[in-house]
């Protein structure tokens, strides 16, 4: 375990780095391609999670909002709008998740504890019935189709990405990018706030810090990124699926974080990738497979709390070196 904690300290010491290498090589150590390019995305909606919950102390059950929010932005835009542009739809897709964000983050952040995880659940279903009966914009129960696949433009020359392995490293580049713009949130003045904020929430306002402005531009970072992922999938897919807004998509998230370990740099991947993993091995085995999903996920709360990654690092110091 030391040995780990070494290699994992190492790691946390040059985490962009560390990113861009490790996944510049993931799609040809793991045998699914597809299930890739699922690590990179639904690590980078758990990475929003976590900027709000692991870092800002704000527990979110709505984070399917921004992450639908997303899909439909960039797919509306490109589906319904023909703005014909990649770049134009994951730009409408960001807007929109950031847009939801500042609004949503503007109402619940009156409240705090459990009244404001609440309030985030209740947006985040409202936007899921109203995407419900929006059929002729959102498609409704059908999902949203006929997303199209646009060469990739980069001012001359222009790509196809219509295979797994060249949207994977579509995907990774942006990823990489949100990455690297979580790096330097976190080693900002502005993200020693914020984990301030999470350590003591009074002391950081005694302070003389705005906690209200600082945990809502918090909240539009996390949407921000969600929406992100959420553009991706919907390129990925070509469809969104109202299912997307549902509140199950932010269980799934709030389980990756956990599983990785909140608060830290890397552990919303490790719990993404963990989660799955398990979510494929054993849905080919078992009909009841969620059950096992929800018994693991219970052994990790109890008996290793810090996440996967949250224990390789040593859990404050993973907490540090983000």
């Amino acid at each position: 375990m030391s040995a780990l904690r070494a290699i994992g300290a190492r790691i946390a010491a040059h985490p962009v780095l560390a990113f861009w290498s490790f996944f510049a090589v993931f799609p040809f150590i793991v045998p699914n391609r597809t299930m890739a390019t699922q690590v990179l995305i639904f690590g980078l909606l758990a990475m929003g999670f976590n900027l709000l919950y692991g870092y800002t102390g704000l527990l979110s059950f709505g984070h399917a909002a921004y992450y639908g929010l997303g899909a439909y932005g960039c797919g509306i835009a490109l589906a319904k709008l023909h703005v014909g542009s990649l770049w134009l739809g994951l730009v409408a897709g960001l807007l929109l998740a950031g847009l939801g964000g500042l609004i949503i983050g503007f109402f619940c952040l009156r409240r705090r504890g459990i009244y404001f995880a609440m309030l985030t659940l209740a947006f985040a279903q409202m936007l899921y019935f109203i995407g419900f009966h929006l059929a002729d914009w959102t498609g409704g129960d059908d999902g949203l189709r006929g997303i199209p696949q646009l060469a990739l433009g980069v001012g001359p020359w222009h790509y196809q990405i219509d295979t797994t392995i060249a949207f994977y490293y579509f995907a990774f580049v942006l990823v990489g990018f949100a990455v690297l713009a979580l790096r330097r949130i976190l080693s900002s003045p502005f993200g020693a706030v914020l984990q301030a904020i999470r350590e003591n929430s009074s002391r950081a306002e005694a302070c003389g810090y705005d906690v209200n402005r600082v945990k809502h531009l918090s909240f539009v970072f996390s949407a921000g990124f969600a929406g992100l992922a959420g553009s991706l999938d919907a390129l990925r897919l070509t469809v969104v699926p109202v299912e997307s807004l549902y509140w199950t998509t932010s269980g799934q998230v709030v389980m990756m974080t956990l599983l990785g370990g909140s608060g830290t740099f890397f552990g919303p991947f490790v719990g993404a990738a963990t989660f799955l993993v398990l979510e494929e091995r054993l849905s080919l085995v078992l009909e009841s497979w969620p059950l096992v999903i929800g018994a693991i996920f219970s052994a990790f709360v109890l008996f290793l709390p810090k996440g996967i990654w949250g224990t390789l690092t040593g859990g404050i110091h993973g907490r540090q070196s983000a």
